[in-house]
């Protein structure tokens, strides 16, 4: 399940923007090419997984809302071939600050029936075992 659809990035940036980043063929078509599109939802989907895989089951069952910003702004910032706007570029960082603070658990995701992933560690652990100086091995030496 995709993190965004070019429906939702349609909504958010507009059609002519996607056009001017997807329309890449030696003669324009004035459309947005799908293909490229879905190819740059794929990588921001790879990303995000990369960085909430550790902490979370994937695939997710649905889409929190934090993630779907995250995905629509590292989508738009994949989908330009030479340098974005200054907007897209901190959002960009933004996006993959976001994905840090989730991966180390300072964000925590409210997602229905998942549970983040533990360490199993936490607790105190405690080792007993035979004491090597006792009143009887050390007799003679007290």
């Amino acid at each position: 399940m995709p993190y965004t659809t070019l429906d939702e990035l349609t909504k958010r940036y507009g059609e002519l923007i996607l056009i001017q980043l997807t329309d890449r063929g030696d003669v324009a078509t004035d459309t947005i090419d799908a293909d490229v599109v879905a190819e740059a939802i794929a990588d921001a989907d790879a990303v995000i997984d990369g960085y909430v895989g550790g902490r979370y089951v994937l695939p997710m069952a649905e889409v929190p809302p934090l993630l779907e910003t995250v995905a629509k702004a590292i989508t738009i910032h994949k989908l330009h071939v030479y340098e974005p706007s200054p907007k897209i570029e901190a959002d960009y960082r933004d996006a993959l600050n976001t994905l840090k603070d989730i991966a180390r658990g300072v964000i925590t995701l409210d997602i229905a029936g998942v549970t983040p992933a533990t360490t199993g560690g936490g607790g105190a652990r405690v080792t007993d075992r035979a004491r090597p100086m006792t009143e009887t091995s050390l007799k003679g030496f007290i």
